[in-house]
């Protein structure tokens, strides 16, 4: 069913800002393919509306980023992998500047321009480099004019990572060294197999494993769970992080608010216009995520409500408008304007904070294999993740997984890989099992495995997501491969790592809170939740 071997010197699995960065900062010394399965700009990065926390100001400080990241992380974050991607921020954002990046600026009192930083929940200074409200797509602009007169990167297009290749599952050799992937090309249908020395995930998170989410449909935790299947170690995937505000419309498909618009003033209110973040957090409505998601959560759960508001029509509506170009304009498209009006707005699934877990220069257990940005688990985020410190460490472990690559070659692959064989599958003569299992595993995650858990709760998703790999099981050897049989498995695995990690943290920290464990237990702390097959 396959054609022969597509040979790289690298693998890119991803196309956003770690996945780009990483292969304009090795194309020099080899082949990069970069495998997308969807087109170039579909990512998590181009839906990013804040932007880029790095110390820039005079005014601000490693120190404090480094004390805000840490806070936000409730105990969990690795305070030298904070400390490192703080202080290598500004460098990483230099370069993203001199390949094109440009950042909103203002003008001084003295005619001079600078850059306008933002201010969002849990940062202590403004340092959020922004390109309005349309940040991530600015960022996907600069980096894909970079790449497009690089004759070193290839780009292909709506392809789908079915399976990591390892010299393990080839019975090789008892050192596990991934060496290609089987990838099924969406437009002719067949299932191709690539070689490379070194393989990078850079595939992003898992947000549409739940039934509400900011993210976009590519979100199906591919990259966790193929690595989890080859045999990598996964870690703290309990700390998913539901963005508070999203927009609360039947069609407006979760469209995420930003939270810099709460960083310039916006508050939150309930239905009868109360503000309800003063008793909950010094911070008011711009107290860290996890607390501002509870609090939304348990205020539409204590009044019957099904949202609350955010209100920033304290702010000239000139200032609106400007600031916030792409928000004004989606929200006045559904009839909404927000210079006169509150934001409907609810949480929903927006942050994976655990992942494939690597080591400071973004190595996985498995040889040959790195994985950077939402899909790896670094240790910078801990608990919870800090506003806009995403970006940021994606550039830096590009960068680091790209220098590490420079200066320790892999060697070369001397085995041939063999072809995807289907076996006796077939073409699916109906989709609709797909479908009422993708809807039934989503709706299960966001009613039992939200921002509010129990362990009852936990064991019912459990049972019922291990049903459904069942029948997923069944179908995917059963039948022919489709980009949509493979999001659902994917999915379903993922849900199985998250519930399993929520069970094993017997407390509550950060973005994990269960009924059963309310309070957090120091015999948790600093311990990460690790899962992995062996």
């Amino acid at each position: 069913m396959s054609n022969y071997p597509k040979k790289f010197d690298f693998i890119v699995l991803g196309s956003g800002i770690a996945g780009l960065t990483f292969a304009l900062k090795v194309a020099h010394i080899g082949k990069v393919a970069i495998i997308t399965k969807k087109n170039r700009t579909e990512s998590n990065t181009n839906y990013a509306q804040g932007g880029i926390a790095a110390v820039t100001s005079k005014e601000d400080s490693f120190e404090s980023h480094f004390q805000d990241t840490i806070t936000a992380g409730s105990g969990l974050c690795n305070e030298e992998i904070v400390q490192g991607i703080v202080e290598e921020g500004p460098d990483r954002v230099k370069e993203l500047i001199q390949l094109g990046m440009k950042f909103s600026q203002r003008e001084t009192e003295g005619g001079n321009h600078e850059l306008d930083l933002g201010k969002e929940g849990g940062h202590s200074n403004r340092r959020i480099l922004h390109a309005k409200d349309i940040t991530g797509r600015e960022i996907e602009r600069s980096l894909l004019d970079s790449i497009a007169s690089n004759k070193n990167i290839h780009i292909f297009e709506n392809q789908f990572a079915i399976d990591l290749i390892t010299t393990q599952k080839l019975g090789h050799s008892k050192l596990n060294r991934c060496v290609g992937v089987y990838v099924l090309n969406n437009e002719t249908k067949l299932v191709e197999t690539y070689s490379a020395n070194t393989v990078v995930l850079a595939t992003g998170g898992c947000g549409k494993v739940y039934l509400y989410t900011s993210n976009p449909d590519i979100a199906t935790g591919d990259g966790t769970a193929m690595s989890y299947r080859a045999g990598a170690t996964i870690s703290n995937m309990e700390f998913v992080q539901f963005h508070p505000t999203c927009l609360y419309h039947p069609k407006a498909k979760s469209f995420l608010i930003s939270e810099a618009v709460r960083g310039e003033g916006a508050e939150l209110i309930n239905l009868n216009g109360k503000r309800f973040m003063e008793k909950i957090h010094p911070l008011k409505s711009l107290a860290p995520r996890d607390v501002v998601a509870q609090a939304i959560d348990n205020e539409m759960k204590r009044t019957g409500d099904d949202h609350v508001l955010l209100d920033i029509t304290n702010k000239p509506a000139r200032y609106i408008i400007e600031r916030f170009p792409n928000i004004y304009k989606t929200c006045l498209s559904f009839g909404l304007d927000i210079t006169k009006e509150p934001i409907p707005v609810v949480p929903a699934a927006h942050y994976q904070c655990g992942g494939v877990q690597v080591s400071r220069n973004g190595e996985t257990c498995i040889n040959g294999l790195y994985a950077i940005g939402e899909v790896s688990c670094t240790g910078l985020h801990g608990a919870n993740r800090l506003a806009s410190n995403s970006l940021l460490e994606a550039l830096v472990y590009a960068h680091r997984a790209a220098k590490h690559c420079l200066e320790n070659p892999a060697p070369q692959i001397d085995t041939n890989l063999p072809d995807w064989h289907s076996g006796e599958a077939i073409d699916a003569d109906e989709m609709v099992v797909v479908s009422h299992n993708w809807d039934e595993l989503r709706r299960t995650m966001w009613d039992y495995v939200g921002i509010v858990r129990t362990t009852k709760r936990l064991e019912r998703a459990l049972t019922r997501v291990k049903n459904l790999q069942g029948e997923i099981s069944d179908y995917y050897w059963d039948f022919t491969v489709t980009s949509d049989l493979l999001e659902l498995r994917n999915l379903a695995t993922v849900a199985e790592l998250i519930v399993k990690s929520a069970l094993n943290r017997r407390e509550s920290r950060g973005l994990h809170y269960t009924l059963d464990y309310p309070e957090a237990n120091d015999k948790f702390a600093k311990k990460d939740t690790l899962i992995n097959l062996r």
